[in-house]
Protein backbone atom coordinates (compact mmCIF):
# COMPACT_ATOMS: atom_id res chain seq x y z
CA UNK A 1 0.00 0.00 0.00
CA UNK A 2 2.86 1.96 0.10
CA UNK A 3 2.86 2.96 3.83
CA UNK A 4 6.02 3.77 5.63
CA UNK A 5 7.47 0.87 7.38
CA UNK A 6 7.97 3.23 10.72
CA UNK A 7 4.42 4.89 10.02
CA UNK A 8 2.51 1.36 10.61
CA UNK A 9 3.27 -0.45 14.06
CA UNK A 10 0.74 -3.43 15.24
CA UNK A 11 0.55 -3.57 19.00
CA UNK A 12 -1.83 -6.14 20.49
CA UNK A 13 -3.49 -6.23 23.54
CA UNK A 14 -7.58 -5.84 25.08
CA UNK A 15 -8.97 -2.61 26.59
CA UNK A 16 -5.15 -1.60 28.85
CA UNK A 17 -4.32 -1.57 25.40
CA UNK A 18 -6.23 0.82 24.22
CA UNK A 19 -7.16 3.27 26.95
CA UNK A 20 -3.27 3.61 27.27
CA UNK A 21 -3.28 4.64 23.68
CA UNK A 22 -5.82 6.92 23.37
CA UNK A 23 -5.08 8.81 26.56
CA UNK A 24 -1.30 9.46 24.76
CA UNK A 25 -1.55 13.31 24.20
CA UNK A 26 0.52 12.58 21.00
CA UNK A 27 -2.10 10.84 19.11
CA UNK A 28 -4.39 12.95 16.69
CA UNK A 29 -7.28 10.23 15.36
CA UNK A 30 -9.03 7.62 16.57
CA UNK A 31 -10.22 5.18 13.92
CA UNK A 32 -11.94 2.41 16.15
CA UNK A 33 -13.97 -0.72 15.18
CA UNK A 34 -15.87 -2.42 17.70
CA UNK A 35 -18.50 -1.86 20.49
CA UNK A 36 -21.21 1.40 20.78
CA UNK A 37 -20.18 1.11 24.83
CA UNK A 38 -16.55 1.29 23.91
CA UNK A 39 -17.12 3.81 21.17
CA UNK A 40 -18.29 6.17 23.56
CA UNK A 41 -16.02 5.44 26.01
CA UNK A 42 -13.23 6.14 23.63
CA UNK A 43 -15.27 9.83 22.92
CA UNK A 44 -15.45 10.54 26.35
CA UNK A 45 -11.75 9.76 27.45
CA UNK A 46 -10.65 12.10 23.84
CA UNK A 47 -12.79 14.70 25.18
CA UNK A 48 -12.20 14.85 28.70
CA UNK A 49 -8.75 16.04 29.03
CA UNK A 50 -8.78 19.62 28.76
CA UNK A 51 -5.52 20.35 28.16
CA UNK A 52 -5.72 18.60 24.15
CA UNK A 53 -6.67 19.47 21.44
CA UNK A 54 -10.12 17.99 20.12
CA UNK A 55 -9.25 14.74 18.13
CA UNK A 56 -11.34 13.42 15.31
CA UNK A 57 -13.07 9.71 16.25
CA UNK A 58 -14.05 7.49 13.92
CA UNK A 59 -16.45 5.00 15.26
CA UNK A 60 -17.73 1.66 13.46
CA UNK A 61 -19.53 -0.38 15.57
CA UNK A 62 -22.53 -2.40 15.48
CA UNK A 63 -25.88 -2.90 15.22
CA UNK A 64 -29.54 -5.09 15.73
CA UNK A 65 -29.46 -5.31 11.64
CA UNK A 66 -32.72 -6.73 10.67
CA UNK A 67 -33.95 -7.97 7.72
CA UNK A 68 -37.67 -8.00 6.17
CA UNK A 69 -39.38 -10.39 4.13
CA UNK A 70 -42.14 -9.81 2.24
CA UNK A 71 -44.77 -13.02 0.93
CA UNK A 72 -43.26 -12.25 -2.87
CA UNK A 73 -40.07 -13.39 -2.04
CA UNK A 74 -38.56 -16.09 -2.79
CA UNK A 75 -38.22 -18.88 0.26
CA UNK A 76 -35.19 -20.64 -0.92
CA UNK A 77 -33.04 -17.73 -1.50
CA UNK A 78 -34.39 -16.30 1.54
CA UNK A 79 -33.16 -18.86 3.79
CA UNK A 80 -29.71 -19.09 1.96
CA UNK A 81 -29.44 -15.24 2.55
CA UNK A 82 -30.25 -15.55 6.07
CA UNK A 83 -28.15 -18.71 6.98
CA UNK A 84 -25.16 -16.61 5.66
CA UNK A 85 -25.69 -13.48 7.23
CA UNK A 86 -26.36 -14.79 10.33
CA UNK A 87 -24.26 -17.74 11.31
CA UNK A 88 -20.75 -17.02 8.67
CA UNK A 89 -17.69 -16.27 11.10
CA UNK A 90 -20.14 -17.22 13.75
CA UNK A 91 -21.87 -13.85 13.37
CA UNK A 92 -19.12 -12.15 14.54
CA UNK A 93 -19.62 -9.62 12.11
CA UNK A 94 -20.56 -5.93 12.91
CA UNK A 95 -22.86 -6.10 9.41
CA UNK A 96 -24.42 -9.69 11.01
CA UNK A 97 -27.90 -10.56 10.65
CA UNK A 98 -29.56 -10.14 14.29
CA UNK A 99 -33.16 -9.78 13.53
CA UNK A 100 -35.21 -11.75 10.90
CA UNK A 101 -38.78 -9.90 10.00
CA UNK A 102 -40.84 -11.90 7.91
CA UNK A 103 -44.67 -11.48 6.63
CA UNK A 104 -46.48 -13.32 8.67
CA UNK A 105 -48.58 -14.80 6.42
CA UNK A 106 -45.61 -17.42 5.22
CA UNK A 107 -43.85 -17.11 8.62
CA UNK A 108 -44.39 -20.70 9.15
CA UNK A 109 -42.67 -22.21 6.05
CA UNK A 110 -39.84 -20.18 6.13
CA UNK A 111 -38.91 -20.55 9.47
CA UNK A 112 -39.73 -24.35 8.81
CA UNK A 113 -37.21 -24.17 5.85
CA UNK A 114 -34.77 -22.06 7.62
CA UNK A 115 -34.47 -24.96 10.72
CA UNK A 116 -33.97 -27.28 8.26
CA UNK A 117 -31.35 -25.45 6.58
CA UNK A 118 -29.12 -24.52 10.19
CA UNK A 119 -29.22 -28.88 10.32
CA UNK A 120 -26.72 -28.67 7.69
CA UNK A 121 -24.48 -26.38 9.09
CA UNK A 122 -21.44 -27.71 10.52
CA UNK A 123 -19.68 -26.58 13.62
CA UNK A 124 -15.75 -27.01 14.09
CA UNK A 125 -12.53 -25.97 14.49
CA UNK A 126 -11.86 -22.47 12.23
CA UNK A 127 -8.40 -23.84 10.46
CA UNK A 128 -10.86 -26.61 8.59
CA UNK A 129 -12.35 -25.97 5.64
CA UNK A 130 -15.32 -28.28 5.98
CA UNK A 131 -15.85 -25.43 9.09
CA UNK A 132 -19.37 -23.44 8.95
CA UNK A 133 -19.36 -22.25 12.28
CA UNK A 134 -16.56 -21.54 14.28
CA UNK A 135 -15.51 -20.48 17.96
CA UNK A 136 -16.63 -17.31 19.16
CA UNK A 137 -13.97 -14.54 20.11
CA UNK A 138 -13.33 -15.72 23.75
CA UNK A 139 -14.14 -17.02 27.02
CA UNK A 140 -16.20 -13.79 28.38
CA UNK A 141 -18.01 -13.46 24.54
CA UNK A 142 -18.69 -17.07 24.75
CA UNK A 143 -20.35 -17.17 28.95
CA UNK A 144 -22.56 -14.01 27.85
CA UNK A 145 -23.83 -15.69 25.00
CA UNK A 146 -24.65 -19.07 26.84
CA UNK A 147 -25.86 -16.95 29.43
CA UNK A 148 -28.05 -15.53 27.18
CA UNK A 149 -29.15 -18.36 25.02
CA UNK A 150 -29.94 -19.88 28.36
CA UNK A 151 -32.65 -16.52 29.83
CA UNK A 152 -34.35 -17.43 26.36
CA UNK A 153 -34.39 -21.13 26.15
CA UNK A 154 -38.60 -21.09 26.37
CA UNK A 155 -38.40 -18.69 23.08
CA UNK A 156 -35.53 -21.18 20.83
CA UNK A 157 -37.27 -22.81 17.94
CA UNK A 158 -34.10 -23.94 16.68
CA UNK A 159 -30.55 -24.81 17.88
CA UNK A 160 -27.58 -27.12 17.29
CA UNK A 161 -25.24 -29.24 19.37
CA UNK A 162 -22.14 -28.06 19.45
CA UNK A 163 -18.70 -29.32 20.65
CA UNK A 164 -18.26 -29.32 24.28
CA UNK A 165 -14.03 -28.73 23.81
CA UNK A 166 -14.06 -25.08 22.91
CA UNK A 167 -16.01 -21.88 23.04
CA UNK A 168 -18.39 -23.06 20.32
CA UNK A 169 -21.92 -21.29 20.57
CA UNK A 170 -24.24 -23.03 19.36
CA UNK A 171 -25.97 -21.45 16.25
CA UNK A 172 -29.70 -20.48 17.60
CA UNK A 173 -32.91 -19.41 16.30
CA UNK A 174 -35.43 -17.94 19.03
CA UNK A 175 -38.75 -16.61 17.84
CA UNK A 176 -39.46 -13.50 19.50
CA UNK A 177 -43.17 -11.53 20.06
CA UNK A 178 -42.27 -8.35 18.34
CA UNK A 179 -39.77 -6.17 17.25
CA UNK A 180 -39.52 -4.45 20.50
CA UNK A 181 -38.49 -7.46 22.38
CA UNK A 182 -35.03 -7.28 21.00
CA UNK A 183 -32.79 -4.28 22.99
CA UNK A 184 -29.30 -4.88 22.26
CA UNK A 185 -26.67 -6.97 20.08
CA UNK A 186 -26.06 -10.18 20.70
CA UNK A 187 -22.08 -10.30 18.84
CA UNK A 188 -22.63 -14.56 17.99
CA UNK A 189 -24.72 -17.10 16.03
CA UNK A 190 -28.27 -16.20 17.59
CA UNK A 191 -30.72 -14.73 15.04
CA UNK A 192 -34.01 -13.66 16.05
CA UNK A 193 -37.20 -13.95 14.22
CA UNK A 194 -40.66 -12.04 14.60
CA UNK A 195 -43.52 -11.53 12.04
CA UNK A 196 -44.74 -8.16 10.37
CA UNK A 197 -48.37 -7.65 8.97
CA UNK A 198 -48.81 -7.71 5.31
CA UNK A 199 -49.63 -3.72 4.45
CA UNK A 200 -47.64 -1.91 6.61
CA UNK A 201 -44.21 -2.06 5.60
CA UNK A 202 -43.43 1.72 6.54
CA UNK A 203 -44.67 1.27 9.91
CA UNK A 204 -42.33 -1.63 10.36
CA UNK A 205 -38.78 0.03 8.91
CA UNK A 206 -39.85 2.85 11.18
CA UNK A 207 -39.74 0.53 14.48
CA UNK A 208 -36.96 -0.81 13.16
CA UNK A 209 -35.51 2.86 13.10
CA UNK A 210 -36.63 3.62 16.01
CA UNK A 211 -33.87 1.31 17.98
CA UNK A 212 -31.43 4.26 17.26
CA UNK A 213 -29.02 2.08 15.31
CA UNK A 214 -28.08 1.83 11.64
CA UNK A 215 -25.47 0.16 10.12
CA UNK A 216 -27.16 -2.78 7.78
CA UNK A 217 -30.60 -3.58 6.68
CA UNK A 218 -32.00 -6.32 4.47
CA UNK A 219 -35.21 -6.66 2.01
CA UNK A 220 -36.10 -10.06 0.44
CA UNK A 221 -39.06 -9.06 -1.77
CA UNK A 222 -40.23 -8.98 -6.15
CA UNK A 223 -42.20 -5.85 -5.59
CA UNK A 224 -40.05 -2.86 -6.90
CA UNK A 225 -42.43 -0.56 -5.52
CA UNK A 226 -40.82 -2.16 -1.67
CA UNK A 227 -37.52 -1.72 -2.91
CA UNK A 228 -38.29 2.11 -3.51
CA UNK A 229 -40.02 2.35 0.03
CA UNK A 230 -36.82 0.92 1.99
CA UNK A 231 -34.70 2.95 0.29
CA UNK A 232 -36.29 6.10 1.11
CA UNK A 233 -37.15 5.44 4.42
CA UNK A 234 -34.47 2.87 5.94
CA UNK A 235 -32.06 5.21 8.59
CA UNK A 236 -29.39 2.36 7.85
CA UNK A 237 -25.62 2.77 6.46
CA UNK A 238 -25.76 0.12 4.11
CA UNK A 239 -29.21 -1.59 2.29
CA UNK A 240 -29.13 -4.89 0.85
CA UNK A 241 -31.79 -5.88 -1.48
CA UNK A 242 -32.59 -9.65 -2.30
CA UNK A 243 -28.74 -10.57 -1.54
CA UNK A 244 -26.90 -11.61 1.76
CA UNK A 245 -25.82 -8.56 4.21
CA UNK A 246 -22.54 -9.42 4.72
CA UNK A 247 -19.10 -9.06 2.35
CA UNK A 248 -18.95 -5.78 1.43
CA UNK A 249 -16.68 -5.05 -0.92
CA UNK A 250 -14.18 -1.75 -0.70
CA UNK A 251 -14.00 0.37 -3.34
CA UNK A 252 -17.26 -0.45 -4.96
CA UNK A 253 -19.74 -0.62 -1.62
CA UNK A 254 -18.12 1.84 1.27
CA UNK A 255 -19.07 0.63 4.46
CA UNK A 256 -20.34 2.12 7.76
CA UNK A 257 -23.85 3.11 9.67
CA UNK A 258 -25.33 5.82 11.59
CA UNK A 259 -26.48 6.59 14.88
CA UNK A 260 -25.99 4.10 17.51
CA UNK A 261 -24.00 2.06 14.75
CA UNK A 262 -21.13 4.87 13.48
CA UNK A 263 -19.77 8.35 12.90
CA UNK A 264 -18.80 7.89 9.24
CA UNK A 265 -17.33 8.59 7.17
CA UNK A 266 -17.30 5.09 5.09
CA UNK A 267 -14.54 3.03 5.28
CA UNK A 268 -13.63 2.06 1.54
CA UNK A 269 -15.36 4.95 0.39
CA UNK A 270 -14.02 8.08 -1.21
CA UNK A 271 -13.96 10.81 2.03
CA UNK A 272 -12.50 8.30 4.07
CA UNK A 273 -8.83 9.08 3.78
CA UNK A 274 -10.29 12.80 4.19
CA UNK A 275 -10.51 12.07 7.92
CA UNK A 276 -7.43 11.70 8.88
CA UNK A 277 -6.14 15.04 7.43
CA UNK A 278 -6.26 18.62 8.52
CA UNK A 279 -7.67 20.98 5.56
CA UNK A 280 -5.63 24.43 5.58
CA UNK A 281 -7.27 27.65 3.37
CA UNK A 282 -4.88 30.48 2.29
CA UNK A 283 -6.62 33.70 1.14
CA UNK A 284 -4.33 36.61 0.16
CA UNK A 285 -5.71 39.85 -0.83
CA UNK A 286 -3.42 41.02 -3.17
CA UNK A 287 -4.81 44.12 -4.17
CA UNK A 288 -4.57 45.61 -0.82
CA UNK A 289 -0.94 45.53 -0.98
CA UNK A 290 -0.40 47.53 -4.24
CA UNK A 291 -0.33 44.11 -6.40
CA UNK A 292 -2.09 44.09 -9.88
CA UNK A 293 -4.36 40.68 -9.53
CA UNK A 294 -4.37 40.07 -13.08
CA UNK A 295 -0.39 40.14 -13.62
CA UNK A 296 -0.15 37.94 -10.45
CA UNK A 297 -2.20 35.50 -11.73
CA UNK A 298 -0.36 34.85 -15.25
CA UNK A 299 1.87 31.54 -14.92
CA UNK A 300 5.56 31.90 -16.40
CA UNK A 301 4.52 31.15 -19.89
CA UNK A 302 2.62 34.25 -19.98
CA UNK A 303 5.16 36.69 -19.05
Amino acid sequence: AGVPVDALVLVTGGPEVGAALTADVRIQGVAFTGSTATSRKIARSLLDDETRPIVPLIAETGGINAMIVDSTALPEQVVADVIASSFRSAGQRCSALRLLLVQEDIADGVIEMLSGAMETLRIGRSGDPATDVGPVIDQAAYDRLMAYRESVKAKIVKTLDAPADGLFVPPTLVRIGAIEDLNQEWFGPILHVATWEAGKLSETIARVNAKGYGLTMGLHSRIARAAEVIEAEAAVGNLYINRSMIGAVVGSQPFGGEGLSGTGPKAGGPRYLYRFCAERAVSVDTTSAGGNATLLSLDEGGI
